[in-house]
């Protein structure tokens, strides 16, 4: 074989652990095809370093979401940009890419292009651009040579907004949930389905903040005389709480492993959500949905910064209003459950939802499965 290919990892959280654990292989195997072996450094979550991979550092030191938690860590998140930048100068690699976590690792990535002007620099997940803070778009020309967007209108968007190239090369979760082997679709218009998920997010922050509402709405849906079966799904760290918050609930949620969300998503009869990534999830899943949020007093303040029509990524896509979404003051337990009542019977709300679901699984498909063909770009980059 010729000289080594060397690749560096730039990540902020596990989720860009998993990205990276699904890229590599492909990006091995077509590498070896053009003679070539791949050496990695950088950083790593658990499934990289499972792999015998060595982080730089261990990535939780980065991993903190909220505007409050970044504030309280700033001063070591920024001796880990500089850290980063100095490895990745000694390191000398052929190209550099960033996955997820744009506040890390577009801090690295502009310092890298000032100090290496000609090594490639791959952004893998474009950040949120078409929801706020728009600007960066323009400005990821100076240090991104190449975005490999999950979803399917992003490369338009940073297009439009002078951005740097992108490709669309198909959503991980889309090729997961269509290559499963979950139930038949028809579990979801059976009138004896009442399985409702309640999803109150995955900070603890916004869970408190969320849970109460919820618990008020399941309330009033019982009220009503709607049979439901509440279940949610848990991160192991947030269980104890839940069920805390949940104890004086009059109709007694079952708090199930979220490592089991595969299984919980397929036979759910609906849900209510809090607002992210989930509803895209549900929506592949093909589950009724209603969503909510409410920002935190800092998220309030900093709310002028958001440019977004919808936080609902079904929505984006499909470029109309599919899933309805309330937030902040419009958040109001009698409303959220009358959409419930709709979405758990056989209604023309739910139907619609539906077809929606069917017409986003054809406009996320791709031909090839997303880690060949960010490979394939990737590779296509190296000089």
């Amino acid at each position: 074989m010729s000289k080594p290919l060397n690749v560096y990892l730039v990540l902020g959280e596990e989720s860009g652990d998993k990205l990276a654990a699904d890229l590599i292989p492909a990006l091995q195997a077509q590498a070896q095809r053009a003679g070539l072996e791949v050496n990695l450094s950088g950083l790593a979550g658990h499934q990289m370093t499972q792999k015998g991979m060595t982080s730089l550092f261990d990535i939780k030191d980065i991993a903190v979401m909220g505007f409050s938690a970044v504030l309280a860590r700033l001063p070591m998140i920024i001796r880990r940009v500089y850290q980063t930048v100095s490895d990745i100068v000694d390191a000398k690699p052929d190209v550099i890419i960033l996955i997820d976590s744009p506040d890390f690792t577009h801090a690295v990535a502009k310092r890298v292009r000032r100090r290496m002007p000609n090594v490639p620099i791959i952004n893998y997940i474009c950040p949120s651009v078409w929801a706020w803070r728009s600007g960066r778009a323009k400005k990821m020309t100076a240090y991104v040579d190449h975005v490999l967007a999950i979803l399917p209108f992003e490369p338009k968007v940073l297009k439009d907004l002078g951005g740097p190239d992108a490709t669309y090369i198909g959503h991980p979760l889309a090729l997961q949930i269509s290559s499963s082997n979950s139930p038949s679709k028809s579990r979801k218009t059976a009138k004896t389905s009442d399985k409702l998920l309640v999803l109150p997010g995955s900070r603890q922050g916004e869970v408190k903040r969320m849970l109460k509402i919820y618990g008020k709405t399941l309330t009033i849906l019982q009220q009503r005389g709607v049979q439901i079966h509440p279940v949610i799904p848990a991160v192991p760290h947030l269980k104890t709480q839940l069920q805390s918050l949940t104890s004086d609930w009059p109709v007694q949620p079952e708090i199930v492993d979220s490592a089991d969300n595969m299984d919980t998503f397929a036979s759910a009869r609906a849900a209510l959500a809090t607002s992210g990534t989930v509803a895209l999830e549900l929506a592949l899943h093909k589950v009724p949905m209603i969503i909510a949020y409410r920002l935190d007093p800092i998220g309030k303040m900093l709310s002028g910064l958001i440019s977004t029509w919808s936080a609902v990524l079904p929505n984006h896509i499909l470029d109309r209003v599919l899933v309805p979404e309330e937030h902040n003051e419009m958040v109001i337990p009698e409303r959220l459950a009358r959409y419930l009542e709709r979405l758990l019977d056989d209604s023309p709300e739910r139907k619609s939802q539906l077809t929606g679901f069917d017409e986003l699984a054809t406009a996320m498909k791709t031909k090839q499965p997303p880690a060949e063909l960010a490979a394939e770009i990737i590779l296509r980059h190296v000089k």
